[in-house]
């Protein structure tokens, strides 16, 4: 026999993010790359236009020192003044200082003395024409210093101008894409919430809940329909089991209830007290079989969900405390001592005869499973928006490992075995509790066992 498949599952911790939060970390990613990018294209074009200028400054300035003589500073000027009057030139500053400081002439003139070497100037320098630029301050020797300005924008305001039209662009480029990614959140989370609402209804025992698919078609589509094909299988595999199941129920009742009529008149008619002490046994194990058919039926019934609809509001504290009062008696008669603690008002929507059942079904449980002399405790409270009551006993209890199986239909424990009883039981109030959209919760009572029916409050189910 092959042995199965087992699939390792390596926890990311990006696996247990919501949709919301890795939307988050996706649109901070992209406004900071953005961002980024936005501002290293705006630097960078800067810089390439500030390089550009730079070098043209210095062309130009070398082409005034060109073979003029060491400290002559009217061959200089003489210089400066054909060169602005050259088209290529015409948008080049001059201006000749000498080695104090004093200007000597040129086409600009500068109200701060500029550092050696390359520097930016604004329109805070208060140069004619000029909003930004770069300057060239060198020495041309004899003393004289020559400063050569260029513009790095060709119209006033360039700067700002090629600023904005930059945030526009990637303005742009983030509001489509933060539009988009609303777009897609909303359409994953639409179909993540309908799978819920599917998933929730078929919980509830609608099996024939399914996802709505798009006519259009389409990845979800697809996805839909092979996820509502997966439910059709799921739904014929348990409308399989559960007719194999009901209907032997069904298909027994009727021949045990007329092997039981038929062994009740014989027993009626019998010779000796040894025959009838025999047939009365026969006629337990005839209604023990009975009953368990019933219960079987009973949980099929309540696993459907139809008793949904003939749901009311009730007191589930004052529903316990009635029916402690009801199992005092049953527990003299049993030879234990049940104590009720039920003061606290529990508004639930329910069926007030299957809680009651299952409320009953427990305490026997407990009567059944611990031996006379002891007590079993009823106790309600309410944690949050949850109503709960719990049955606590001095009996064996049971181990942690075993108590999936005392919650399965005739999941009978080894301890279990020579006591009366067909497994149901639990099984029944467990199904009562999810139709109830709430659980029952097997813990230790230290020692003993602690059974928990824990229902959402009235106005806080799903």
């Amino acid at each position: 026999m092959t042995a199965p498949r087992v699939l390792t599952y390596r926890p990311r911790w990006w696996r247990s993010l919501s949709l919301r939060a890795l939307t988050t970390i996706f649109l901070l990613l992209f406004l900071g790359t953005t961002l980024t990018t936005g501002y290293a294209t705006f630097a960078a074009s800067r810089a390439a236009v500030a390089h550009l200028v730079d070098r043209r400054i210095a062309t130009v300035s070398d082409e005034i020192d060109d073979d003029v003589r060491p400290g002559d500073a009217a061959a200089v000027l003489a210089r400066i003044d054909r060169l602005s009057h050259q088209r290529d030139t015409g948008d080049i500053g001059l201006e000749l200082r000498d080695a104090s400081g004093h200007r000597l002439g040129g086409n600009i003139m500068l109200k701060r003395p500029l550092p050696p070497g390359f520097s930016t100037v604004r329109r805070h320098d208060r140069i004619t024409g000029l909003s930004a630029g770069r300057a060239l301050v060198r020495p041309l020797g004899g003393g004289l210093w020559l400063t050569t300005v260029g513009e790095t924008e060709p119209f006033d305001d360039y700067a700002s101008l090629r600023l904005r039209n930059y945030l526009l662009g990637f303005g742009a480029i983030v509001v489509v894409v933060l539009a988009g990614t609303a777009l897609l959140a909303f359409l994953i989370g639409r179909r993540i919430a309908a799978v819920r609402d599917t998933a929730e209804a078929i919980i509830d025992g609608d099996l024939r809940a399914r996802l709505p698919v798009a006519a259009g078609g389409g990845a979800f589509a697809r996805e839909a329909a092979t996820f509502n094909r997966m439910l059709d299988r799921i739904e014929r595999l348990m409308a399989e089991v559960a007719g194999v199941s009901n209907d032997i129920a069904h298909d027994l009742r009727m021949p045990l209830a007329r092997l039981r009529g038929q062994l009740a008149l014989i027993a009626a008619r019998a010779p000796s007290p040894a025959w009838r002490t025999e047939l009365d046994h026969a006629l337990q194990q005839c209604d023990a079989l009975l009953a368990m058919f019933a219960a079987t039926l009973r949980i099929s019934e309540v696993e459907a969900g139809r008793r949904r609809a003939g749901f009311a509001r009730l007191d589930l504290g004052a529903l316990a405390a009635e029916i402690g009062e009801t199992m005092a008696e049953v527990a003299t008669d049993t030879g234990h001592r049940l104590s009720v603690d039920a003061g606290v008002a529990l508004p639930v929507e329910g069926d007030r005869q299957l809680l009651a059942q299952a409320l009953i079904n427990l305490i026997e449980n407990a009567f059944r499973h611990t031996p006379a002399g002891t007590s079993v405790t009823l106790h309600v409270a309410r944690n949050g928006d949850i109503a709960c009551v719990a049955i606590r006993d001095r009996g064996p209890g049971i181990a942690v490992a075993d108590r999936g199986t005392a919650l399965r239909r005739f999941g009978r424990l080894d301890t279990s075995r020579h006591s009366e009883g067909h497994g149901l039981g639990l099984p029944l109030v467990d199904a009562i509790a999810r139709l109830h959209r709430g659980t029952l919760i097997l813990g230790d009572a230290e020692p003993g066992l602690s059974v928990t029916l824990a229902l959402p409050c009235a106005g806080n189910s799903a």
